[in-house]
């Protein structure tokens, strides 16, 4: 009885951790899953002054990227962010960029110079940033078509590679968590 037990409990585990690696979707280096909470508000103009507001984006996985163009990372992944979004065009992936306590003049000459394809949103006075309480630039959140944020990736990385390219299309898959 001892024997059919143990075997059934380990059938069971097995069963279990198949069914949770099948819905899971493989994380890549630096992608971190959270604890399921809102994201912040995020309501702010982008360089061509027009507003985006997070709430409106529902229904969709958001990339909300935290960055600087004083910071070293930041500006070593901006060229691979460019062409990541190239990459995911037409895709349903919303991929929203806030620049963070810099003036619109800085934020235009840096992205000109490294992803002049590139707009973002302008967090001239940080206030909208202090809400998402990123732990370092660059930040990057994945937000659920709900509004739940699930993921942090924390630093620069090349995002226009063939592992995170997957994993954002893995996401947008109709069972992607």
């Amino acid at each position: 009885m001892k024997q059919l037990t143990g075997f059934v409990s380990i059938s069971l585990l097995i069963f279990a951790l198949s069914n949770a690696w099948a819905v899971s979707p493989v994380l890549p280096k630096g992608i971190i899953p959270l604890s399921p909470r809102p994201a912040p508000a995020l309501k702010l103009k982008d360089l061509d002054a027009n507003v985006y507001d997070l709430k409106i984006a529902q229904g969709r996985w958001k990339f909300v990227h935290f960055w600087a163009s004083w910071c070293g990372p930041c500006r070593r992944e901006m060229p691979s962010i460019q062409r990541m979004i190239k990459r995911m065009q037409g895709s349903s992936l919303e991929i929203v960029l806030v620049n963070t306590a810099e003036n619109e003049d800085t934020v235009f000459s840096f992205l000109a110079g490294v992803a002049p394809d590139v707009n973002s949103l302008l967090d001239s006075d940080g206030l909208a940033t202090e809400k998402w309480r990123p732990r370092g630039l660059p930040s990057t959140y994945l937000v659920d078509p709900a509004g739940i944020i699930r993921y942090v990736a924390l630093g620069g990385r090349a995002w226009d590679t063939k592992e995170y390219i997957n994993f954002l299309h893995t996401l947008l898959a109709p069972s992607g968590k």
